[in-house]
């Protein structure tokens, strides 16, 4: 049994909003209130910090199978719960790809020692090569792992997307009827043309091959075209350009079941930090311009954007050594509500409850995980931070097992002090 004392309870869902303590015992949430008297083993002072319900994570590239030199669930999960995130959906561009029951099986195995909850997705297309759908309907069903396994959640051919404009259509209306959210890599990679930063002032000036804001823009469209069209759902990864958000901001308008998510790098940093030559600041889709970064502001602020993932992609410090061969990516699991505090919140763009909608309500809602509050009767994930704690980004302090972090060396406001999954402290700073 654990009582949080004195904690400032932010929970629009549960309708509090003020000091409270809060009772947990066996996972579960048994009482919140304004004065709890109660013989516990664990009493933990929250005086100045604030409870959320647990942070959920939709986009994260955990590297298991095939790629542990970079991250792997177990730390993945370390680096989740430090960074107050109480569930994550990891992705499937892992090798072998996940996209068949035997590596979804693996993956709920290996997640029963994890700290934090892992939800699987799958690949949308077999092998991710854009040509035969995987089978959604066995791959989404729980009673097809009698022997143990976690069916898939979701649907994605993250890291790629699906080219052919039938075949996305496709998978649409058979994830629907699984019961799957389809989640797009808006990317067209005929005008990316292997560049590897935003196509612009600074490409120009390094002298290096851009990516043009069309090649996430066109895909963006179409997947809109494609949901309203088919009177399907879609979720828009990653959105990084003024365009898209402003086609995602015209389809909601009209009806469109589209929804998307942004990261944290999109609303804090500029394709000048590529000036340094370092490829801790490359990632796909690349940092943009500060129009860009302005236009992900007001969608985060005005709802067109609906929640702010991470897009955790670990790459090793040799593979990141070099500047132009680096693969692209950066972590963010351990700095994401850092960031978001510094960036929005104390710059009075967003409220708390905001933070709790874009990171701990839509997350789940869009992949149709149960809801979570901080109320009797609910599940004890819950996240408590310090709002005004400055701390300086330290990475090789990091959980994770990869360092690769754009927000090195920035002071940061806002920190998480304790993350509990199922009744249990997973992370005390």
């Amino acid at each position: 049994m654990i009582l949080l004392k004195n904690a400032h309870v932010a929970d629009y869902i549960s309708g509090i909003d003020g000091e409270k303590d809060i009772l947990i015992d066996n996972g579960k949430i048994t009482a919140v209130s304004d004065k709890i008297e109660k013989n516990c083993e664990t009493v933990m002072d929250c005086t100045g910090l604030i409870a959320i319900p647990g942070i959920f994570d939709m986009h994260v590239h955990a590297r298991d199978p095939g790629q542990t030199h970079k991250e792997d669930l177990l730390t993945c999960a370390e680096a989740a719960a430090a960074g107050g995130i109480t569930g994550f959906l990891c992705m499937p561009n892992t090798e072998p790809v996940i996209d068949n029951a035997e590596t979804l099986k693996y993956i709920a195995e290996k997640a029963k020692s994890a700290k934090v909850k892992i939800y699987p997705s799958c690949a949308i297309t077999k092998g991710q090569e854009g040509k035969e759908l995987c089978d959604f309907e066995l791959l989404s069903k729980a009673e097809n792992f009698p022997s143990g396994g976690s069916p898939a959640i979701a649907v994605t051919d993250d890291g790629r997307p699906v080219r052919n404009s039938a075949t996305m259509g496709e998978a649409m209306i058979k994830a629907s009827m699984a019961g799957m959210t389809v989640i797009s890599h808006c990317e067209d990679l005929d005008i990316a043309c292997g560049g590897f930063m935003n196509a612009g002032k600074v490409s120009i000036m390094l002298g290096v091959r851009g990516i043009h804001r069309a090649s996430e823009n066109i895909i963006t469209s179409r997947e809109i075209d494609l949901a309203r069209d088919l009177c399907e759902k879609v979720h828009v990864a990653h959105v990084s350009t003024k365009e898209s958000v402003e086609k995602v901001r015209a389809a909601k308008a009209a009806g469109v079941q589209v929804t998307c998510e942004t990261a944290p790098h999109y609303f804090a940093l500029t394709e000048d930090m590529l000036l340094t030559l370092d490829a801790d600041y490359r990632m796909n889709p690349p940092l943009r311009t500060q129009e860009d970064v302005d236009a992900v502001i007001g969608g985060i602020m005005d709802k067109t954007i609906d929640c702010i993932a991470t897009d955790h992609a670990p790459h090793s410090l040799q593979e990141k050594a070099d500047f132009r061969a680096a693969p692209n990516g950066v972590i963010g699991l351990e700095t994401s509500l850092a960031a978001t505090l510094t960036f929005l919140y104390h710059t009075e763009k967003i409220s708390l409850p905001d933070i709790v909608r874009l990171m701990c309500v839509n997350p789940r809602k869009i992949l149709s995980l149960r809801e979570i509050s901080i109320a009797p009767g609910q599940p004890a994930d819950i996240t408590l931070f310090n709002p005004n704690e400055e701390w300086t980004v330290e990475p090789d302090k990091f959980k994770s097992k990869s360092k690769n972090s754009c927000f090195k060396g920035m002071k940061l406001k806002g920190r998480v002090k304790y993350t509990i999954v199922g009744g249990e402290v997973v992370y005390e700073d």
